[in-house]
């Protein structure tokens, strides 16, 4: 019998298929915002797509996460009538869903021209200026969640308010807790290993019911999947279990915010080394480490909004929080928002903390690793790294980060690099797309207006 982990061509794809005797197949994508969608497609519908490719209608790439339809995009909308768009399935992709009965799934991408502005495409087109250069990219990504004793429908009823962590308190690496629920804890682990996104670490973080995960580092393209998958699957083994995670950059205002660090590195391709790795130099830093690091910190505030996507993500960037406010960096310092990590040939690294649990992980690995091969390209030179509290310092205005979405997508939409790294086409629609998830929230009324004004003012 064929494992998951063997398909890798269209012949693979078809064998597993008849030796598990499946009528249908799971055949999922990524939308703007990193939200799954997908469908059961019939045996022969499938065998046809895996050779000639489906059509998918572009919507997906045309309304937010409420399936709300943007109005200011030009690649899609009510003027191009909403078409079809072809899509492509990936046999190399192919998972088991381990709660659905030898079901499989397998993971597709948008083709032709809208590739241009699909998250997948965006990051295999920042993958191959990365090989063309001569390096390999590799990656890790790790993720903060909340867990709520809730479900869909007790959310809604309560309104999003006074809702049930998981467990109480604030109880960060806590032994006791998984021990107690050591069952939830082993699917999660199980549903990892089955899935193919391998856990290195799972444990509670500080905050009433706050798990981190951190996924096993893999090739940037295997990688920004495996954080794809994660999170959506997350959701699923929680609501199956009676309860919910939330991947929201902030959730309240009492807790710390919900982090999406990525880990990044580059190998070279002629001999398989570390371009990072120099122990010649400071902090076993090369000289390409230091570029790449340069154009990750110069351009942080111009591809912000790839990083940071919602109107939440700019609750959780306030100081001593965890989170960064400024594009410092620094050795081994977590105040700063990129953090170089020394080690050898196997673990010299640095770490993209701005990022937020709330982020795409195709755009936001686009963005760590484009940012840093511009530098490279440029030959930039970082800052003096930052020496203990970033929070409590001075920075350089040119590394102050926007402050909302809006001004985040002006300054994606005025970058050349973003321009020149990504595309045009990607860059007007997913400025286009923030801007409108701006505006929507300019049209709400919150509880906070109505207590502040409606007698007093």
């Amino acid at each position: 019998m064929l494992n998951p982990r063997d398909v890798k061509t269209i012949e693979d794809a078809k064998r597993i298929i008849e030796e598990r005797n499946l009528s249908h197949i799971k055949v999922g994508l990524f939308d703007n915002d990193g939200v799954m969608r997908g469908k059961y497609m019939s045996r022969s519908k499938f065998y046809s797509s895996l050779e000639h490719g489906f059509a998918f209608c572009d919507v997906v790439l045309g309304w937010d996460v409420k399936d709300q339809l943007y109005d200011n995009a030009s690649y899609t909308g009510w003027h191009t009538g909403y078409p079809d768009a072809p899509v492509r399935i990936l046999p190399q992709t192919c998972r088991d869903i381990p709660f659905e009965n030898g079901m499989l799934l397998f993971l597709a991408e948008f083709d032709q021209q809208a590739e241009a502005v699909c998250p997948r495409g965006t990051l295999r087109k920042v993958i191959q200026r990365c090989q063309d250069m001569g390096y390999d990219p590799f990656a890790a990504l790790e993720y903060e969640f909340f867990m709520f004793d809730e479900t869909p429908e007790s959310v809604r009823e309560k309104g999003y308010r006074n809702l049930k962590p998981f467990t109480p308190d604030w109880f960060g690496y806590s032994m006791v807790r998984n021990s107690v629920h050591a069952e939830l804890y082993h699917q999660i682990l199980e549903m990892s290993e089955i899935m193919d996104f391998p856990i290195e670490g799972l444990h509670t973080e500080t905050g009433p019911g706050v798990l981190e995960a951190a996924i096993a580092y893999d090739h940037a393209a295997d990688a920004a999947d495996k954080g794809a998958l994660f999170k959506t699957f997350m959701k699923v083994l929680a609501q199956r279990n009676g309860l919910m995670a939330t991947f929201m950059a902030k959730w309240s205002g009492k807790y710390p915010g919900q982090s999406g660090h990525i880990h990044v590195s580059l190998r070279n391709r002629s001999n398989g080394k570390s371009a990072f790795f120099d122990p010649s130099q400071a902090h076993n830093m090369s000289e390409v480490q230091r570029h790449f690091l340069a154009g990750q910190q110069r351009l942080m505030p111009e591809f912000l909004c790839m990083v940071a996507p919602t109107l939440n993500s700019y609750r959780r960037m306030i100081p001593g929080f965890w989170a960064p406010t400024d594009a410092t960096w620094g050795v081994e310092n977590r105040t700063a928002a990129l953090r170089v990590i020394p080690g050898s040939d196997k673990s010299q690294r640095q770490e993209y903390r701005l990022g937020a649990a709330d982020a795409n992980p195709y755009l936001a690995l686009s963005v760590a690793l484009a940012s840093g091969l511009y530098g490279v390209m440029q030959k930039w030179q970082p800052t003096e790294p930052i020496v203990g509290n970033a929070y409590e310092q001075k920075h350089p205005e040119h590394l102050a980060l926007p402050r909302t979405l809006w001004d985040a997508a002006q300054r994606l939409r005025a970058s050349s690099a973003a321009r020149e790294m990504f595309g045009d086409a990607f860059v007007e629609h997913f400025a286009a797309s923030r801007e409108w998830e701006e505006r929507e929230y300019r049209r709400h009324v919150s509880d906070w207006e109505l207590e502040r004004y409606f007698e007093i003012i």
